[in-house]
């Protein structure tokens, strides 16, 4: 699906009251029906996330967030294992001659 590509979220509706005092955002009405089937069929792992956004014209909408984080193990290689040095030996120990 093209990023750009809106969803609107059906049965989910959200206006602003200019008159409304400060602290209210706005009103979101919901159409029962339709809501949860949107949201039966765009739920991921138990939510769905929307967000409310204003169009050119000035009036807002409900859009369905389709962001996806990608996964860091797919972004970066995973690191190598590092193998474990050798343990430089001294060659007299090999021997088994003492130095004295």
């Amino acid at each position: 699906m093209a990023q750009d590509e809106k969803i609107f979220a059906d049965g989910f509706s959200f206006k602003r009251n200019e008159n409304a005092p400060d602290f209210v955002v706005g009103r979101l009405s919901l159409k029962v029906d339709d809501a949860i089937a949107f949201m039966k069929e765009n739920e991921k792992k138990g939510w769905v996330n929307l967000n409310i956004k204003t169009a050119r014209s000035g009036n807002h909408y409900v859009e369905l967030d389709t962001f996806e984080p990608k996964n860091k193990s797919e972004d970066a290689p995973a690191p190598a294992k590092k193998k474990p040095e050798p343990v430089a030996k001294n060659d007299e120990e090999e021997d088994g001659d003492l130095p004295f």
